[in-house]
């Protein structure tokens, strides 16, 4: 009998993806608990719910029901009951929930009137620490009064810099606090206070008496952006003392015996391009910190681009339980790992833990620390669940989601090439071919460029490519200078150098992918977002080889992104450490929009009207410009999404931003 040929993946098939968005094992390491997100069609909305399945194996089990958002899940230190976060009493005020793990009904813990970040267990299990902003007064006040509710916001008085951020929007003038809240009663007792500073990333201490937290102290921290260093709390007073730490930090976590800090950071305060490390200092405070594997020229963090899953989880430190080894991931040539170093070791030696071709995201260890379980994806699957045995050293798969879906898909085929990059290093890169390739044909072409720029392309699902693929299309795709995952040195070389090594780089990509025998090099566009419609802008006024193009959220005028962008000021690091009014030719000179007037190439513009990282008027700009040139220009704007809209948007206007980049490359690249 005749083998049923397999569907190509559509844009549709975004409603039907369903994505694991948390995990954690129990204590004893039988179960692990997970939030599963899904796509509501009808009401474009998005809900998850809380599953357990067997470390042992067995069909997974929907443990919370019902449309709204269960997230966060974290088992007590007992193993007992569940703590987690949910909207399901009030969509747009989610609260702390306490749920037996043998079952019954699920227990409202908190009352409160604002925003819940996050929380930690105490190790007793009678508390909370809680990450918690309240709403503002005039929030407050209008929600009482029905008519100034109807009538909605009057004015906006802003008094700081860092006034907006991407997919919040305007920020509360209400700070993050941190807050003890009893798991029995839910009653809340508000630790830190103050009207500019935010306190993030509690830890509490192995004897539960002190509980560590990240904040910048500086008088405005607005203007010290980097600031961050670690403070140590009583959790019976609320008096804290700073532990000194040089550069940024970030997530610190007890070693077991409570005598040592580990922490994520850069040594160096402002240089975005350096790698993330780790870093040891005593919780005394009463020493310097240690930066553990300097030699390592690896960056310890979970960045590859990915637009199922958005971001992959940045795990802490996870200290072993005798105290001599750190857990941690490493991003390395588009993989993401998970490894361990020894706090004693001169030697500086890395060990990968679990790895292969493809990304660690969230992993937690059972208390005995005999099983990890963890977040794994690859190129054909955007992730499941595993469990490592760490006596036996073997691994089981736990889920199968999304399965039944990608097996009856035929995704194309994908190779992993290394070329020399135009520095005469090596360049690593993908070039993905069509369902049904013949190497007879010659075939249309689309280059994809990611953004950041210090992130990776790797070895992680990427729908868009796929549904590319689909349309008769090869995608091909690369890590130019300036990505992460190289060294120190591979991402350096952008430094106040937009458009040159990484431009450099990607034409000698390009060269090299339209040199393949099925490519007609003739019908070969771009496409990229964010630096990524950056490096669009730069390339259609720089070159005409490409027949087409589509330049989404874009960055296309470095002066005016200066103070537009939500990261605002703090631009000008990467551009010479000065602003604009002082050096205005540095900022004009790496600007797209500087060299648009040479732009022939027939360019789709696309941005999202809520985008405050790369605010739409770059666009309105690249768009104006083409326009008045006569460059054949459509511009297609979202409303209500932010810079994610490819990621994390409303699924409809996902699919409908596809379908837009098809219409387009399809009129310029596909003969009629």
């Amino acid at each position: 009998m005749a083998k049923r040929k397999k569907k190509v993946i559509t844009a549709e098939d975004l409603y039907r993806f369903q994505l694991i968005t948390d995990l954690q094992i129990s204590p004893d390491g039988e179960h692990v608990l997970y939030s599963q997100q899904r796509v509501d069609r009808k009401t474009e909305k998005k809900f998850q719910n809380l599953w357990m399945v067997k470390t042992r194996g067995g069909r997974p089990k929907q443990f919370t029901y019902g449309d709204h958002v269960d997230g966060h899940p974290r088992w007590s230190p007992d193993g007992s009951e569940i703590a987690f976060i949910s909207n399901r009493t009030d969509e747009k005020q989610a609260e702390i929930y306490m749920i037996p793990f043998d079952g019954g009904e699920a227990r409202k813990l908190t009352m409160s009137k604002g925003q819940i970040m996050g929380f930690e267990w105490s190790p007793d299990g009678k508390r909370l620490v809680m990450m918690f902003r309240k709403q503002d007064k005039e929030v407050l006040e209008r929600e009482k009064d029905e008519q100034k509710k109807k009538l909605g916001v009057v004015d906006r008085h802003i008094t700081r810099i860092f006034f907006k951020m991407d997919g919040s929007g305007y920020l509360p003038k209400e700070r993050v606090h941190l807050w003890l809240v009893d798991a029995k009663t839910g009653k809340a007792r508000q630790l830190t206070k103050g009207e500019i500073h935010d306190e993030v990333n509690p830890a509490w201490s192995p004897d539960g008496k002190s509980i560590l937290f990240v904040s910048n102290r500086t008088d405005d921290p607005d203007l010290n952006p980097y600031d961050f260093d670690l403070y140590l709390m009583s959790a019976q007073t609320g008096r804290f003392r700073k532990i000194p730490t040089s550069g940024e930090t970030w997530m610190p976590s007890f070693s077991p015996d409570g005598k040592w800090i580990a922490y994520f950071g850069l040594a160096t305060k402002g240089e975005w391009w350096r790698n993330l490390q780790l870093f040891v200092v005593p919780a005394s405070g009463k020493g310097k910190p240690r930066m553990l594997i300097e030699k390592y020229d690896r960056n310890l963090d979970s960045g590859t681009i990915n637009d199922i899953i958005g971001a992959l989880a940045l795990m802490r430190p996870t200290w072993s339980s005798d105290g001599k080894e750190i857990y941690f991931q490493v991003s390395h040539h588009g993989n993401t790992s998970l490894c361990r170093t020894r706090l004693d070791d001169d030697s500086q030696e890395v060990i990968e833990v679990i790895s292969g071709t493809g990304v660690v995201g969230n992993y937690t260890f059972d208390a005995e620390q005999t099983k990890i379980a963890y977040y794994f994806g690859d190129l054909t699957d955007p992730g499941q669940l595993y469990v490592r045995d760490l006596i036996q050293v073997t691994d089981k798969i736990l889920t199968r989601v999304n399965r039944d879906i990608l097996g009856k898909i035929d995704l194309g085929e994908i190779e992993e090439v290394w070329v020399k990059g135009a520095g005469k290093h090596k360049l690593q890169g993908w070039i993905l071919k069509p369902p049904g390739f013949s190497p007879k044909r010659k075939y249309p072409a689309i280059l994809e460029i990611h953004g950041g720029p210090y992130v990776q392309y790797g070895n992680l699902f990427m729908h868009e490519f796929y549904y590319l693929a689909s349309k008769g299309y090869v995608v091909f795709f690369t890590n130019p200078r300036g990505s992460k995952g190289y060294g120190e040195k591979h991402a350096k070389a952008i430094l106040n150098n937009w458009g040159g090594p990484d431009y450099d780089d990607i034409m000698a990509w390009t060269n090299y992918a339209v040199r393949k025998p099925y490519i007609d090099k003739d019908r070969v566009g771009v496409t990229g977002g964010s630096y990524g419609g950056y490096m669009t802008n730069w390339i259609i006024g720089h070159t005409n080889r490409f027949a087409a193009a589509v330049t989404q959220r874009s960055v296309s005028n470095l002066i005016s992104m200066w103070g537009s962008s939500d990261f605002n000021w703090v631009f000008q690091d990467e551009f010479g450490k000065k602003p604009p009014f002082e050096n205005m030719a540095n900022y004009w000179k790496q600007s797209p929009l500087k060299y648009i007037g040479n732009a022939k190439t027939p360019t789709l513009v696309i941005h999202s009207e809520m985008d405050q990282r790369c605010e739409i008027e770059q666009s309105e700009q690249v768009f104006v410009a083409l326009k008045t040139q006569g460059v054949d220009t459509e511009f297609v704007r979202f409303p209500d999404e932010p810079h994610g809209l490819s990621r994390g948007g409303r699924t409809d206007r996902r699919i409908c931003r596809l379908e837009h980049i098809v219409r387009w490359f399809d009129k310029y690249l596909k003969k009629k």
